[in-house]
């Protein structure tokens, strides 16, 4: 009788939630639900509407999509083995979103914006350690650290004590003495951060370990976040190394740039002429968007000399940075957004980055005290330990060890997990590590192994726990069976049928034509005089090559005139209501540049050559395949819509 009640409470509960989810649609013996329906329609449309035509519309391209779907699951698609592994790689990453602690990850998203409201100034000293070094060399580094700060309270200087020999390990501390400049969240590993943020001004905070080992830091200053600024620069180089000549040479041609600027001449034109920054002088000079929530820093100087301009547009005087003389100019300003503007963003780099391991830590704990978790590893890890007399297991040709007596070293939902099976992930995640004994290897394996098999555990459950997760890991699935079929069917197909191609192309050639053209060479120019100038060289001479042309208006600079000789359609947008006529053109003005048109040969309108009209046959081509086999696969697979579920989308 308990079973039978077990049961008849499991359907009743199935049918409560199959009447919640009915199925819009079937394709042979599979079913799609309202939910996973209005999932995709919602994705692919920025603008729903609910009424009958739009979801008409939409569901037939929905039973287009299913069917090649459905096709690609008969000859198996869904079981070769890179698709597999692809799908395989798609879940793992749906999935983590889902196996962190929501409660946790929330706080940490908080506390990330919180801190973005400041920048932290603070020097550090660094005593390097690996995360998975051996006590006696984690010790040696702690005492280390411990020795420099007792010399800090003791009277010495920070900074002094960090570029000192046997100071920090930062290469950098002998020049900067540990200082790192002003920074916020997400600019620093996130041990090293909380740190910062937790040390008042004035006050040495630390020893802090991380991945890179123990640090010191000072905090110098904590300040109002300065928001995120995107700047162009010109810059004229000089090194350390240079001479005085070169530093002064350096200096004044800076300022003759400087002047340009005032007698309003255009920045971008002008770094792309004059900057010595090999990576923005092409764009005009523009850098990358530095400065809160975001990834970027500039040196000191820099940063305060942007910050200081008050307008969009406006420039700098020239001032100095370790790499030469500057001029930057303010192309936009964005002060710290709401909480609610930037929780996305923040979400995202608190899944990606070092914190997430932090709300994934809690998450397994509250699965541990959810499922009853009892761990008796200790003894039986130092017994493990215990038998390995070298250090071949951090070789990597380790052999194992496998007692007759194979006891279990944790239990997690009622299911147990023995010794021998944690030596079998050993002897296969072997590596070679140096400085790290076989102690430390066995207890942080067994932790990853340990944490593994409960995320797996809880992983396997996401599609029973999370329509949302069963849908969206279905669309993902659905999409990677549709690009290889489609791949297979229709886009290597139209380009390696070469034979149905051309046959395709000759019965539809009346689709693929010339307009009337020109043959000509088309010169433009950046001002009248230029123009003209253009147009009198070409006269005096006409058996000038264009070529040759270019090379003597652009003699002193590259940005008099461009030049591009082509065959061009009469309805191209420089061209609209132009009346040509063969030889040059008088010189006319569009949209702040001057044209000189030099008409070679005029061309009636044609047949294309399949060469010439490949781009637009193969789609066309491609087009045609897919209705063909859409129209085989309607005779093949069996769909069916439930209309009333449908519309009743909108309720």
């Amino acid at each position: 009788m308990k079973k039978l009640s077990i049961l008849f409470f499991t359907l009743i509960q199935f049918s409560i939630f199959a009447q919640k989810d009915p199925v819009v649609m079937t394709i042979n013996d599979k079913k799609v639900t309202k939910s996973e329906f209005l999932q995709v329609y919602l994705k692919n449309n920025n603008d729903p509407k609910f009424d009958k035509a739009s979801l008409d519309e939409y569901v037939q391209l929905f039973k287009n999509f299913k069917l090649k779907v459905a096709e690609a699951e008969a000859l198996g698609y869904d079981t070769m083995p890179q698709l597999k592994r692809e799908l395989e790689g798609y879940r793992k990453q749906l999935a983590r979103p889902y196996l962190v602690d929501d409660e946790k990850n929330e706080a940490l998203v908080r506390e990330a914006y919180d801190r973005m409201q400041y920048e932290i100034d603070a020097s550090h000293i660094l005593v390097k350690v690996n995360e998975n070094a051996t006590p006696k060399d984690t010790l040696e580094a702690y005492q280390r650290i411990m020795a420099l700060k007792k010399r800090i309270e003791q009277g010495e200087d920070f900074g002094e004590v960090a570029a000192s020999k046997r100071g920090s390990e930062d290469p950098s501390a002998v020049q900067n003495k540990g200082n790192l400049g002003y920074f916020t969240a997400f600019q620093m590993v996130y041990p090293f951060e909380s740190a910062a943020y937790n040390t008042p001004v004035g006050q040495i905070g630390g020893p802090v370990r991380t991945k890179y080992g123990y640090h010191l830091l000072k905090v110098h200053d904590k300040r109002p976040a300065r928001g995120a600024i995107t700047t162009a620069h010109i810059m004229v180089a000089v090194r350390d190394y240079s001479s005085a000549e070169e530093r002064e040479n350096a200096e004044q041609k800076i300022l003759e740039i400087h002047q340009k600027l005032m007698e309003g001449e255009d920045f971008a034109k002008l770094a792309r002429l004059y900057s010595d920054d090999t990576g923005s002088k092409q764009k005009g000079g523009k850098l990358p968007t530095f400065g809160t929530g975001t990834s970027q820093r500039m040196v000191p100087a820099f940063e305060d000399a942007a910050y200081a301009l008050t307008e969009d547009n406006q420039f700098s005087e020239p001032f100095r940075t370790d790499f030469g003389f500057h001029i930057v100019k303010r192309l936009d300003y964005t002060p710290l957004n709401s909480f609610e503007e930037m929780e996305k963003s923040i979400s995202s780099k608190v899944a990606k980055g070092d914190r997430g391991q932090q709300s994934q830590s809690s998450f397994i704990a509250k699965l541990k005290k959810e499922n009853k978790f009892k761990d008796r590893s200790a003894k039986h890890l130092e017994n493990l330990v215990a038998q390995i007399h070298d250090s071949s297991i951090i070789r990597g040709n380790w052999e194992g060890y496998y007692p007759k007596k194979n006891p279990w070293l944790f239990r997690y939902a009622k299911q147990k997990y023995d010794l021998h099976t944690f030596v079998d992930y050993l002897v296969a995640n072997q590596k070679r590590l140096k400085r790290v004994n076989p102690h430390q290897f066995v207890l942080s394996n067994y932790s990853t192994w340990r944490d593994d098999i409960i995320l797996a555990k809880e992983e396997s459950t996401l599609e029973d726990k999370h329509p949302s997760f069963r849908n969206l890991l279905r669309e993902y699935h659905d999409g990677v069976l549709l690009y290889e079929i489609m791949k297979n069917m229709v886009w290597d197909k139209s380009v390696q049928d070469t034979a149905g191609l051309q046959n395709f192309f000759l019965t539809n050639k009346e689709n693929y034509r010339w307009p009337n053209r020109v043959h000509a060479n088309v010169y433009t120019a950046t001002s009248l005089e230029i123009a003209q100038q253009t147009k009198s060289l070409i006269e005096s001479n006409d058996s000038l090559t264009m070529r040759e042309v270019l090379a003597q208006i652009n003699s002193d600079s590259q940005l008099n005139v461009a030049g591009k000789s082509d065959k061009f359609e009469l309805g191209e947008s420089f061209l609209i209501g132009k009346t040509l006529q063969e030889g040059l053109n008088p010189i006319f003005e569009l949209e702040e540049n001057f044209y000189i048109i030099e008409v070679l040969e005029f061309l009636p309108e044609t047949y294309k050559k399949l060469r010439e009209a490949r781009g637009s046959a193969i789609q066309d081509y491609q087009n045609y395949l897919e209705i063909r086999w859409l129209e085989e696969l309607r005779q093949k697979h069996k769909i069916n819509v439930d209309n009333e579920v449908l519309y009743s989308i909108s309720e």
